[in-house]
């Protein structure tokens, strides 16, 4: 894997092996990243369920000011750290080893806010509307939230976001997600 662009543009990172991570395709991370351009720079960003660190790295490498990397294995969590290292980010990230639920927990409680959050988890979640609820809570106004899903299935949110883009790459999909502001009809 590598970095799309940005000042570590070529440089390669490594992923976790066996089948429990799936590492987002360099044309995914692309195309993604050509959609969010305008909003990256100087952004915070939290990546759940992380695995290698990609999509927060090419962030950064874009120009976001800092990035939350979580993951709930151990290995995915040792390799972010040494990822980071070999490009330099370890004073723009941040590490947390334990499921979302704690993550979202302990950000919301220190006030961390976000201008991009990253949901990447394995494709067997369908139903996001949880995680995405709570997600809800620490996105800056304006911020988004992005999903990879199994592009044959569209994922399960909460009806606090709306969405704004989705893209399909073979058996990936992209979608993209605002924040509800307005009130609903009841």
């Amino acid at each position: 894997m590598r970095i799309i662009s940005g000042k570590a543009r070529g440089r390669t990172i490594d992923a976790p092996k066996g089948m429990d991570t799936r590492p987002t395709l360099d044309r995914v991370r692309e195309s993604l990243f050509n959609i969010l351009q305008r909003v990256v720079f100087d952004a915070e960003v939290l990546d759940l369920f992380s695995g290698s660190g990609a999509l927060a790295f090419e962030a950064i490498s874009r120009g976001a000011r800092r990035a939350v990397l979580c993951d709930v294995a151990r290995e995915p969590h040792s390799i972010q750290v040494k990822n980071a290292q070999k490009l330099g980010f370890e004073q723009q990230c941040e590490f947390m080893l334990c499921d979302w639920k704690h993550a979202v927990a302990k950000l919301y409680a220190e006030g961390d806010r976000f201008d991009l959050i990253f949901l990447d988890p394995p494709y067997r979640f369908q139903d996001l509307t949880e995680i995405t609820q709570a997600v809800c809570t620490l996105l800056k106004p304006d911020g988004l939230v992005i999903i990879e899903h199994d592009s044959s299935v569209a994922p399960d949110v909460t009806d606090l976001l709306t969405l704004t883009d989705q893209r399909k790459y073979g058996t990936a999909g992209i979608r993209i997600y605002v924040r509800e502001t307005e009130e609903k009809d009841v």
